[in-house]
């Protein structure tokens, strides 16, 4: 066993099988930093429109955020193999629809349609944040330290997702992005499915049919708070892409938003390895904080007049704020979960954001398109009203979860 003075983090991966499930995870997750970027430069140099792209994006994700639930409670019910694998498959064939109707020009609502249909991806994340609860259960200090991990592997996620979106649909043709993370995230999704040794067991007793978030105070606040979290990630996106673009620096936009994930990812390792002294509701509100301060760089430095590199430079720094408060809110949903439906509830966080995103990503396209540089007002104010949903929800937040249901023995 590994000494209690090593490396948390060492100490995580000397548990049996974490090292195989986290790598297939890895793969699966890695082309969530792609798809949107892909699809936005597909569809902007196909069409010749941000706003149409931002559009499709945000339709697929509003679809996902919709279906997400029910597909976690599948999970919940009958196991993470059994359904990851069917949900994969249908959503990499809605990702291959976009790809043939953007390419042989079909009629603008025919990529809508296509987009929707990757509304079955499953919440791979969620999935290997229930395996941690699971193996963890009894060392609260290394669930800690897990959830820090996947934050901050979502956040490399989407550090390399971009770039290498960018770099596929800019060095060969405008749908290779798409294509490559399509057939990543399915041979991702089926190995991880594969790793039966660490999956969460099914509860002998199936919990309740009704969702975890009726009745549940607390769940609904951070939600809110997910959703606006969730403008800022989809805005920033696309308001990057098309400033990176107006710069004629178009390529780098990838490289541009990994800076912001860089920064959040470092931060993620670097929380991952303290122990906080107060509980998870008292510091949601300091990382919001933290985070809404720094959102405005972004429209400070392009306000000034500042270039491509002192905007990457801002948004490393405003990334900095990002993975605290998502391993925060994280850990929030999972003291406010009912035993159980865990995939459900983190899958229900999981759809505030992709509700945020999608919204922040129309948001984002409009302002970007007719505001140009100014459109950073946009995730600012996300920020912002995060801010302050969290601070009206803060007794909430600190409460237990409404639906109390006894583990199974």
């Amino acid at each position: 066993m590994p000494s209690p003075r090593s490396n948390p983090y060492a100490r995580l991966f000397a548990l049996p099988g974490t090292r195989a499930f986290t790598a297939w995870n890895l793969l699966a997750r890695l082309p969530m930093g792609m798809f949107g970027v892909g699809a936005v430069m597909m569809i902007s140099a196909e069409r010749g429109s941000y706003a149409l792209a931002g559009a499709v994006t945000a339709t697929g994700l509003a679809a996902t955020a919709l279906t997400g639930p029910w597909t976690a409670r599948l999970v919940d019910r009958h196991g993470q193999a059994r359904v990851t694998v069917p949900a994969a498959a249908f959503a990499s064939l809605g990702s291959l629809s976009l790809v043939l109707c953007v390419h042989f020009d079909a009629p603008a609502w025919t990529l809508f349609a296509a987009y929707a249909a990757t509304a079955t991806t499953p919440n791979t994340g969620g999935m290997s944040r229930a395996r941690w609860s699971h193996l963890l259960r009894a060392d609260p200090a290394a669930l800690h330290t897990a959830n820090a991990f996947e934050q901050a592997a979502d956040e490399a996620c989407f550090m390399l997702g971009p770039v290498l979106a960018t770099f596929l649909c800019t060095s060969f043709f405008p749908e290779a992005g798409t294509l490559a993370a399509a057939l990543m995230f399915l041979t991702g999704a089926v190995l991880f499915a594969a790793q039966k040794r660490t999956e969460p067991p099914i509860s002998a007793a199936p919990l309740q049919r009704r969702s975890p978030l009726r009745g549940n105070r607390g769940l609904a606040a951070i939600l809110v708070v997910f959703v606006c979290t969730g403008a800022l990630f989809g805005s920033l996106e696309v308001v990057t892409i098309g400033f990176a673009d107006a710069q004629g620096h178009r390529a780098a936009a990838g490289a541009v938003l990994a800076l912001q994930a860089a920064g959040s990812c470092a931060a993620g390792l670097l929380y991952g390895l303290t122990r906080p002294s107060s509980p998870a509701a008292a510091r949601f509100p300091r990382c919001l904080a933290a985070m809404a301060a720094l959102a405005l760089l972004p429209l400070l430095t392009t306000a000034a007049g500042g270039g491509l590199p002192l905007l990457a430079v801002a948004l490393l720094l405003a990334g900095m704020a990002t993975a605290p408060t998502m391993v925060t809110g994280m850990n929030l949903v999972q003291g406010l979960t009912p035993p159980g439906s865990l995939n459900e509830g983190m899958t229900l966080a999981v759809t505030g954001l992709l509700t945020g995103i999608a919204a922040g990503s129309a948001a984002g396209g409009w302002a970007v398109e007719h505001l140009g540089a100014t459109g950073y007002a946009v995730p600012a104010g996300a920020a912002a009203t995060a801010l302050l949903a969290a601070t009206a929800g803060r007794r909430a937040l600190a409460g237990r979860p409404a639906l109390t249901v006894r583990p199974a023995a």
